[in-house]
């Protein structure tokens, strides 16, 4: 069975914006995928990127097994590490990438921008997983606070138990994500869903790095039976901890005036990212 479950954030990203009575984003710089919330990291993110690989590659127990957010800055985040992991033959040598760890956006009246898929990601990284298949999938129009929950919630179920049914027996899962949804992973694991979303419980620096050890006497149960042990560390980083971020009640782009809109989260086979 999965042991251990290593969660990080990306490290610190260029910036993207929204007006949200159109809808239409945009972005600072150049991103790579062509999809304005797809920045790539920022110069200071490349350097906590490959200060978190000399952390991660000498962890215990190792990797086994990793997951990501579609997003670049994500898979940028992680591409120090799985260099060094998978030249030497370590953790699966592939990355799995999952829209259900991926990122969370509010409620709004307009789509928001697709993640990138494999098709958009492989010419900047090499080592993905084509054989993998997203299977929670967030409404295009974004998500509530208790839906993002609840769609890591499952994604978490579905990951964790496909490992632990996994004849190579991975101890280890590394995953990448983003910081709304590294809080929701915290709550899921750990069980311990406060009564106000916005509680400042779980914390989300920027290329920190949190750990959950699984409650042995809950056997293989996945939501609720893990301990933190790690919140967030950044004591390899030259920075520290830096952009924390929390829930504050204001991420929906649609007023409580308006028609309230259908059900958001929509769990499906898809066609692989």
């Amino acid at each position: 069975m999965i042991e251990v479950v290593y969660v990080i954030r990306h490290a610190f990203r260029s910036n993207w914006s929204v007006n949200p009575q159109t809808g239409e984003y945009s972005s600072s710089t150049k991103n790579p995928t062509g999809i304005p919330t797809d920045p790539p990291l920022a110069s200071y993110g490349v350097e906590q990127a490959r200060e978190l690989a000399d952390y991660l590659c000498t962890i215990d127990p190792p990797v086994d097994r990793i997951y990501s957010s579609p997003f670049y800055r994500c898979l940028q985040t992680l591409k120090p590490t799985t260099d060094r992991l998978f030249a030497e033959g370590k953790a699966g040598g592939k990355i799995r990438v999952d829209r259900g760890i991926g990122e969370f956006f509010g409620i709004a009246h307009f789509e928001h921008p697709t993640p990138p898929d494999l098709k958009i990601l492989a010419p900047f990284f090499t080592n993905l997983d084509h054989d993998h298949s997203s299977t929670h999938i967030p409404h295009s129009r974004g998500e509530r606070i208790l839906e993002l929950h609840d769609r890591v919630n499952r994604a978490l179920e579905t990951i964790i138990t496909s490992l632990d049914e996994d004849p190579e027996q991975p101890k280890a899962l590394l995953i990448c994500t983003h910081a709304a949804t590294m809080i929701a992973i915290g709550r899921a694991l750990t069980g311990k869903m406060p009564e106000d979303p916005d509680e400042d419980d779980f914390q989300c620096y920027t290329a920190s790095l949190s750990r959950f050890q699984r409650n042995k006497k809950g056997g293989k149960q996945v939501i609720g039976n893990w301990d933190c042990v790690l919140n967030s560390e950044t004591g390899y980083l030259s920075g520290g901890a830096e952009r924390g971020w929390k829930f504050n009640g204001e991420e929906s782009f649609v007023s409580f005036a308006e028609p309230e809109p259908e059900p958001l989260v929509e769990d499906r086979e898809s066609p692989k990212l």
